[in-house]
């Protein structure tokens, strides 16, 4: 008789060798339900994001229920549900950031990709989001372009920054 695992059959389309990676994965961690968050931080890192088939794949793998595992995905705002950009922008939004006009450089991103935060651009290169704090509090305001950073970055900088990338 075949194991559990064998028969599980994913509802929305999911590659079979994306299911593979997602067991490789879990078992990687002995698909131990105490061992979720690792599981999703390393699917993310695969994948990008985590699409609900691929929870549903985890939940399977780490016999925990899919509600379990989607409210993991969307308490932490680590995890991301929604495909980044191939070039994620992520605007600082803390303290000494907001103060020195965070919230102007957010707007000009927007307005330039004509997005809202949390969306991607339809050719899929840019995607905006905020974070609370990157600890260069002394560069405000920050961004960050994948893991560069750009420091005292003022709304007249917005356009130079996505012509880097746009190239």
């Amino acid at each position: 008789m075949p194991e559990e695992r064998d028969v599980f059959k994913v509802k929305v389309n999911l590659p079979q060798e994306k299911i593979d990676i997602i067991n490789r994965i879990c078992e990687s961690f002995d698909n131990d339900p105490g061992e979720l968050i690792n599981v999703l931080h390393e699917a993310q890192h695969e994948f990008g994001y985590l699409p609900a088939e691929v929870q549903d794949v985890v939940a399977h793998n780490l016999k925990v229920s899919v509600a379990h595992v989607y409210g993991v995905v969307t308490f932490y705002t680590y995890f991301t549900m929604i495909p980044k950009g191939e070039f994620p922008i992520s605007v600082c939004t803390g303290t000494a950031c907001y103060v020195r006009g965070a919230e102007k450089v957010l707007e000009e991103f927007k307005k330039e990709l004509n997005i809202k935060v949390g969306e991607t651009t339809p050719d899929g290169k840019f995607s905006i989001n905020c974070l609370r704090c990157v600890g260069a509090c002394g560069l405000a305001p920050v961004v960050l372009v994948g893991e560069r950073v750009y420091g005292r970055v003022s709304p007249d900088g917005v356009k130079n920054i996505l012509d880097e990338y746009r190239k």
